[in-house]
C-alpha cells in the first residue's frame, strides 16, 4: 500500500498560506503592495477587531477586468512576470502570485474592481479556498478587497492571534513602513468610526517621515545622498541622542521594497560607530537604489528577505554614506566653524595666566587616573576657550562646566579623557608605536580556567596591545609590562575585563584589537570624582578638541550636554 499521496488542493493552499499570511498585518502589507503596483494614489484601510474580523483595503488604481479577477485567486497567477529570467529584473513589489490565493484559502474574501475605462464592475466572492463566484456590480474605479473572519476554517491558527490592540499595533507598523517610500500616495487607516492614521499625499519626503517618526525627530534628521559604483543611497539619519533600545526605527528600502537584512543593519551600526552606546539603535530611513539584477528578492514568500550579489560593496557604501553625513552634523560645540576643512584647525583658545607650577603633569595622579604622553605645558601653550567662552568650574568632581555664548556646556571628564586616550592608543596601535612601561614589581594574577585559556590563545593580540602577560603555572600569570598610559589601576579587574573582550579570530583582526584598546582607554582615563585644577581642565578640553569624534566616548556615551539660555530660562519659569 502506498504511503505517499498528493494532498488535496484545498489543504495544499492552506499550508502555503501559512508562509505568506500569519496575522492580519500580513494581509494589510500584501494588499497595500498590490495597490501601489496598481498605481493607486489613494489607499484606505478599514479594520474591525484588529483585523481579525474585517480588513478592507480600497484604492483608486487601475482595477481588474472580469477575467483578471477570476485569475487573481489562482495560485501563481500574476501580471508582474512572464518568464523565469524576468525574476532578475523585477521592479514591482509583488510578483509571486501567492498573496490573494493564500488569503482566499483562510478567510471569507470579496474583491470588487472596475478599470477606469469600463462602465460595469465585477465582484468576486470566495470562501475557504472553494471555487469563486463572480457577478456584475456598480463600484467606483479601482479595487476593493474585503477579508473577513481570518482563519475561520483553521481554529488552531486563529488561537495564535493576539489581542485586537496588539494586532492593531502590528498593522500600524506595517502601514508606516509601506507608506514611507511613497509620500505621493495618500494613506489612511480607520478602525470602526475612529481614524487611526492619516498620511496626506505630499511632495516633501520629510513631511511623511515626520508624520511617522515624530516631528522632533524629523526636524533633527540629517539628509544625505551618495552614489557609488551603481548604488544610489538616500538617507535621513537622526542624531545619536535620539537612539532607542530597539531597532524598530530602522527603515530600510531596496528599490522601494521594505526589507529586514542583517548585513544592512550591521552596516548602519558600523556607520554610527561609537556615536551609539552598546545596545542602542539609531533612528534612520535608508533608501537604496540599484540594478534589480544585483539583488535577489525571491528568497522568501514575504519578500522582506533579500540577497545582494556584491555584499561588500553594499556594506561599505552604506557605512560611508552614514559616516559622512554624521561627521559634520555633530561638530564640537566650541569650534567656531563646524564646516571647516579637515586640515588641523588653528587653536581656538587664548592664553591665560599661569596657574600650576611649571613641569606639573597635565592631569593629577590620584587613584585610577592616567596621564597623557605629551610633556608639561609651557606658559605659551596654556589656553582658554575663545569668543566669550570660559571654563567656570567643576561640578561634583565629575563634570566640567563651561559658559558658552548661548548657554551652558557640561562635559563628562571621564568620557572626554576616555575618548582622548582611546584615539591616542588607536593611533599608536596603527603605527605599532604603543609606548610600554615595564612594571618594577610585576603583580601575580590568578585567572579563572576560562580566562587562562583566552590568555594563552590570545598571546599575539595581547603583545600587540603592549601587554606582557606571562604564564607562571596553573591559573597564575605575571603581568610584566603594560602601555605607559595605564597607571594606578586595578590590574586584576583590568586584565579580567580585557580578556573578556578578546575572541578567536585572525591576529590582524582590528575589530577585536579595538575592543582591547576600548577597555584600556576606560581604565586609563581620569575617573569621575577626581578633582582637577583649572589648568588640567583646559588641557583636557584642548586635547578633546583635536580628537576625531569629540561627541562620544568609545562606548558611545555622550561626552557633553549643551543647555541653551532659553532652556535654562524655561526651567526657572522666566519665559513661557
Amino acid at each position: 500500500m502506498n504511503v505517499i499521496r498528493v494532498l488535496p488542493e484545498q489543504v495544499a493552499s492552506q499550508i502555503a498560506a501559512g508562509e505568506v499570511i500569519d496575522r492580519p498585518a500580513s494581509i494589510v502589507k500584501e494588499l497595500i503592495e498590490n495597490s501601489v503596483d496598481a498605481r493607486a494614489r489613494r489607499i484606505t484601510v478599514r479594520i474591525a477587531e484588529g483585523g481579525k474580523r474585517l480588513i478592507k483595503v480600497s484604492d483608486n488604481g487601475v482595477g481588474m477586468s472580469r477575467d483578471d479577477l477570476l485569475l487573481s485567486v489562482e495560485r501563481h497567477a500574476t501580471s508582474k512576470l512572464r518568464e523565469a529570467d524576468e525574476l532578475s529584473r523585477v521592479k514591482s513589489l509583488g510578483f509571486r502570485g501567492e498573496a490573494l490565493p493564500s488569503m482566499a484559502a483562510v478567510s471569507k474574501m470579496q474583491i470588487t474592481s472596475l478599470p477606469p475605462d469600463q462602465v460595469v464592475g465585477y465582484r468576486l466572492t470566495v470562501s475557504g479556498g472553494k471555487p469563486p463566484e463572480i457577478a456584475e456590480t456598480g463600484t467606483p474605479p479601482g479595487t476593493i478587497v474585503e477579508v473577513k473572519d481570518l482563519f475561520f476554517n483553521m481554529p488552531a491558527r486563529r488561537k495564535f492571534l493576539r489581542t485586537s490592540r496588539s494586532e492593531l499595533g502590528h498593522i500600524i507598523e506595517v502601514m508606516g513602513r509601506a507608506a514611507m517610500p511613497f509620500p505621493e500616495i495618500h494613506f489612511s487607516l480607520v478602525e470602526g468610526t475612529r481614524s487611526i492614521l492619516t498620511l496626506p499625499a505630499s511632495t516633501a519626503p520629510l513631511e511623511r517621515l515626520a508624520a511617522l517618526m515624530g516631528r522632533e525627530v524629523g526636524q533633527a534628521m540629517t539628509e544625505g545622498e551618495e552614489c557609488h559604483d551603481g548604488i544610489r543611497i538616500q538617507l535621513y539619519a537622526a542624531p545619536p541622542e535620539f537612539s532607542r533600545n530597539r531597532g524598530d526605527r530602522l527603515y530600510v528600502y531596496v528599490n522601494g521594497r521594505n526589507i529586514r537584512d542583517r548585513l544592512v543593519t550591521r552596516a548602519i551600526m558600523e556607520g554610527y560607530g561609537q556615536r551609539l552606546m552598546k545596545g542602542k539603535y539609531p533612528q534612520i530611513v535608508l533608501f537604496l537604489e540599484m540594478d534589480p539584477s544585483q539583488v535577489d528578492v525571491n528568497v522568501h514568500p514575504t519578500k522582506q528577505e533579500v540577497r545582494f550579489r556584491e555584499t561588500h560593496k553594499v556594506f561599505h557604501t552604506i557605512v560611508s554614506a552614514i559616516n559622512s553625513r554624521l561627521t559634520p552634523a555633530s561638530p564640537s560645540p566650541w569650534r567656531t566653524d563646524p564646516l571647516a576643512p579637515e586640515s588641523p584647525p588653528e587653536s581656538p583658545f587664548l592664553p591665560f595666566a599661569e596657574i600650576a607650577e611649571p613641569g606639573s603633569p597635565p592631569y593629577g595622579k590620584a587613584e585610577g587616573m592616567g596621564t597623557v604622553t605629551q610633556g608639561p605645558l609651557r606658559p605659551g601653550e596654556r589656553t582658554l576657550l575663545n569668543q566669550g567662552t570660559e571654563i567656570i568650574g567643576q561640578l561634583g568632581s565629575t563634570y566640567i562646566l563651561c559658559q558658552v555664548q548661548d548657554g551652558l556646556l557640561m562635559v563628562d571628564q571621564h568620557a572626554a579623557h576616555e575618548r582622548i586616550v582611546y584615539e591616542h592608543l588607536r593611533s599608536s596601535l596603527k603605527h605599532s608605536q604603543i609606548q610600554i612601561q615595564t612594571l618594577l614589581l610585576p603583580p601575580e594574577l590568578e585567572l579563572t580556567s576560562k580566562e587562562k585559556q583566552i590568555a594563552l590563545d590570545q598571546k599575539e593580540r595581547l603583545d600587540a596591545l603592549g601587554i606582557d602577560l606571562a604564564h607562571f603555572g596553573g591559573n597564575t600569570f605575571i603581568l610584566r609590562s603594560v602601555p605607559a598610559m595605564l597607571e594606578n589601576i586595578s590590574w586584576s579587574a583590568f586584565v579580567s575585563e580585557l580578556l573578556a573582550q578578546l575572541t578567536d579570530g585572525p591576529s590582524d583582526d582590528m575589530a577585536v584589537l579595538d575592543k582591547g584598546i576600548t577597555v584600556m582607554a576606560c581604565h586609563g582615563a581620569v575617573r569621575a570624582g577626581q578633582r582637577m585644577s583649572l589648568e588640567e581642565m583646559h588641557r583636557l578640553m584642548d586635547e578633546l578638541n583635536e580628537t576625531e569624534l569629540p561627541t562620544n566616548c568609545p562606548h558611545g556615551r555622550p561626552v557633553f550636554r549643551h543647555f541653551s539660555y532659553l532652556e535654562l530660562e524655561k526651567m526657572f519659569k522666566r519665559v513661557i
